[in-house]
């Protein structure tokens, strides 16, 4: 018995003892430029994960919503998804034809997510925007998310190092004082992290619901505004009805002055 309650034990230290790595769904276009003379046709990255640690990945269901709206109004692209497999865990890719100038703004309400370790639901209302044919309107549209990022900064054409300021949004209304995770894209692993803590960065949303951070490396950068949900849900794994937690995400991409 005594050999039981240890083996508990441990695992539960073990268990503690981990990162608490934060969950981003993922949103990333091949790019966010697109000029007239480039190949107008842009493929899509959707997968839910650590975009630091580049892991685990975490399966994703098909999504309750994939589109992109432009011109003021939306386009449904959930029949464009192609599923795939890595490590037994499920992501989608996509292809889309940018067809005329505009900010191209594409998002995805994907399916809640258990995390057995928090206890609760998870979904995460992402967007990306897409500047074709240098349009430079549009970029500020809002979906119409529960939860929702309003850039107060053009989201694309940013050198690294420059302010991103957005306003966080929930039924319409600015949030005051909300968490906002940040985290890099590390691909390949590119960035060495010294301690954990460097993992997420974490800022507030001030009195008005605004939020700023300066990003100090190019490539894509992801930002979540974490939100209790008013209503539960039940657990998808079949449990009880559990805590919602909703993120309003906006991906940016900064680049390199030279």
């Amino acid at each position: 018995m005594k050999v039981v309650w240890f083996n508990i034990l441990l695992w539960f230290l073990t268990l503690c003892s981990r990162p608490v790595l934060a969950h981003f769904q993922v949103l990333l276009p091949s790019s966010d430029i697109i000029t007239p003379d480039e190949n107008r046709t842009i493929e899509l990255k959707l997968l839910f994960t650590h975009p630091m640690a580049q892991g685990p990945l975490m399966n994703m269901e098909i999504p309750k919503q994939f589109g992109v709206m432009a011109h003021g109004s939306k386009q449904d692209l959930l029949p464009t998804l192609q599923p795939h497999r890595t490590d037994g865990k499920t992501f989608f890719t996509a292809r889309y034809l940018l067809k005329s100038p505009a900010d191209y703004i594409f998002f995805v309400e994907p399916a809640p997510y258990w995390e057995a370790t928090e206890g609760k639901m998870i979904i995460h209302y992402t967007k990306v925007v897409v500047d074709a044919f240098t349009a430079g309107t549009g970029w500020d549209q809002l979906i119409g998310f529960p939860v929702e990022i309003e850039p107060l900064v053009r989201p694309y054409g940013l050198w690294t190092g420059n302010l991103f300021r957005a306003l966080v949004k929930k039924e319409g209304i600015p949030v005051p004082f909300a968490m906002v995770e940040v985290e890099y894209f590390n691909e390949g692993e590119q960035v060495k992290v010294p301690s954990d803590p460097f993992l997420t960065q974490q800022i507030k949303t001030d009195a008005q619901g605004v939020f700023a951070y300066t990003m100090p490396k190019s490539g894509w950068w992801g930002f979540a505004a974490l939100i209790d949900g008013d209503t539960p849900l039940i657990n998808s794994k079949g449990g009880p009805i559990v805590p919602v937690e909703l993120g309003a995400l906006m991906w940016v991409k900064t680049v390199e002055m030279r």
